[in-house]
């Protein structure tokens, strides 16, 4: 396994619609442990394969239940709303506010390419689908109600609480 450079926003791989997989091939099983590696090592929730480079359906995500796999995800069934603060590891440092559903259901394939019905609310719902945005070319800028803020002025903020 290895850590892959994670694309940031203006990088133009992340504005473009990714191809759907095939076959799970051995080059692909490393891609996606690389994107746990990496995700895990960036702290995030999520990442899609354009983020590291790679135009292909695929996504993985660990909202702190263990980590998904999704390949050539899909999502069939969203309700309800929620709106929240939303970041990206594309978006180093900055958040902003979105609104996502609240409840999604997502059919895809795992990493041996066996079909799974993935049932998200709250924190899972909003991260499936900003990672199957990424799929898509599309960023979580794009729905930001208002303007983007820096995360890392909270997190002074907090500190000098303390």
């Amino acid at each position: 396994m290895a850590l892959r450079k994670i694309r940031v926003y203006g990088d133009e791989i992340l504005t473009k619609k990714c191809r759907e997989v095939r076959e799970m091939t051995p080059r692909l099983k490393e891609l996606v442990e690389d994107m746990l590696e990496t995700m895990y090592q960036a702290e995030g929730v999520g990442l899609a394969a354009p983020q590291v480079g790679v135009l292909k359906r695929i996504v993985v995500i660990d909202v702190g239940e263990g980590p998904i796999t999704l390949v050539n995800p899909k999502i069939v069934e969203q309700d309800g709303e929620q709106e929240g603060s939303e970041g990206c590891l594309s978006v180093p440092g900055k958040a902003g506010l979105v609104v996502r559903p609240n409840h999604v259901i997502v059919e895809g394939y795992d990493a041996d390419m066996n079909p799974v019905t993935v049932e998200g609310e709250e924190l899972l719902a909003r991260a499936l689908c900003h990672e199957l945005d990424h799929l898509d070319g599309i960023v979580y800028t794009s729905l930001v109600k208002g303007e983007l803020y820096d995360t890392d002025v909270e997190e002074e903020e907090s500190e000098e609480e303390q």
